[in-house]
């Protein structure tokens, strides 16, 4: 089998295995593209992403550009390109970015497309309920997740998983599933399968406010809700100290008023919805670590028929 020069397009974790697959392979990683440094944490210190740290380590050239221009586009050009990986890079590829490699640029995908294109794919999933999840190898194109599928695989979403626990596995999948395909290309036995466009679904970019709980709806999709947002941007109930955020639930059956506390229980307390109820297993007070439901419990001497925030004001 030839080996693929190949130019790697990430920035966040989730695109790390994909990158360590790649550069334990017989391909040659000829450099990575990442976001410039970021400031994290309470310090805010100046931090590269994680693919960029990766390429750091490994000796790869690295180029963090602000944006795509015509000086990044003449600096690739130089590169002997046969394939391009792009993996929540974070910006839209111009055309010319997209037909510099001999193979074009292959993505990939945390959803089974053409379900779930966009920003927030496993987030949606979760919060939609979804009982299937997967990682999605396809041909990039001037689209927004539109390109022809060279392979799929599925995973079971579980009653209490959440965003973040499907995120790792999805993670790791997908470098198993993007190898595959790149091997597939060097091999010339590739096959592309356009889309079943009719069939989209939309997974827009989850905001901050985006986190705030709504009692006034079935038990089934608060839960949803809570595991969906986790870790970010977080389930939350508003309240004069700040967001009280949940980080995970239960379901439970007791019925009663929308939002207020109906049961105390060693796992937490249990809140109303507007059918059935969820029991919540860990809770965060603003600048407080995150606790257990029963600690919390405990901590706050919470009181049935009162709202959390009645509780902790």
């Amino acid at each position: 089998m030839p080996a693929l020069n190949i130019l790697f397009m990430g920035t966040p974790d989730f695109a790390v295995p994909c990158l360590k697959a790649l550069l334990q392979s017989q391909h040659n990683v000829v450099a990575v593209v990442s976001q410039p440094d970021r400031k994290v944490g309470r310090g805010r210190k100046l931090a590269k992403p994680p693919v960029a740290a990766l390429a750091v380590e490994s000796n790869c050239p690295l180029f963090q550009w602000d944006r795509l221009s015509s000086e990044s586009y003449e600096t690739l050009r130089e590169f002997p390109i046969d394939l391009a990986v792009v993996v929540a890079y974070g910006k839209i590829l111009p055309q010319r970015y997209l037909d510099l490699p001999t193979h074009g640029c292959l993505n990939v995908h945390s959803s089974l497309l053409p379900k779930w294109r966009g920003a927030a794919p496993i987030q949606w999933a979760v919060i939609n309920g979804d009982v299937l999840s997967g990682v999605t190898i396809m041909k990039l194109d001037a689209g927004m997740d539109t390109g022809d599928v060279a392979a799929q695989r599925q995973i079971a979403i579980g009653p209490n998983m959440t965003a973040g626990t499907l995120h790792d596995q999805l993670s790791v999948m997908g470098a198993d599933v993007l190898l595959e395909v790149v091997n597939s290309i060097a091999e010339g036995r590739a096959r592309f399968t356009p889309q079943d466009h009719s069939q989209a679904t939309h997974a827009r970019r989850l905001e901050k406010r985006d986190g705030a709980v709504n009692w006034d709806q079935d038990n089934a999709l608060v839960h949803n809700h809570i595991r969906g947002m986790h870790p970010w941007p977080g389930a939350y109930i508003p309240s004069e100290f700040g967001p009280i955020k949940i980080h995970s639930s239960i379901l439970c059956l007791n019925t009663g008023t929308p939002g207020t506390i109906i049961e105390i229980t060693s796992d937490g307390p249990v809140l109303a919805c507007r059918s059935g109820s969820v029991c919540l297993t860990q809770v965060q007070r603003p600048g407080k670590k995150t606790v257990s439901g029963g600690e919390f419990v405990r901590a706050y001497n919470l009181t049935v028929g009162h709202t959390i925030e009645q509780a902790l004001s």
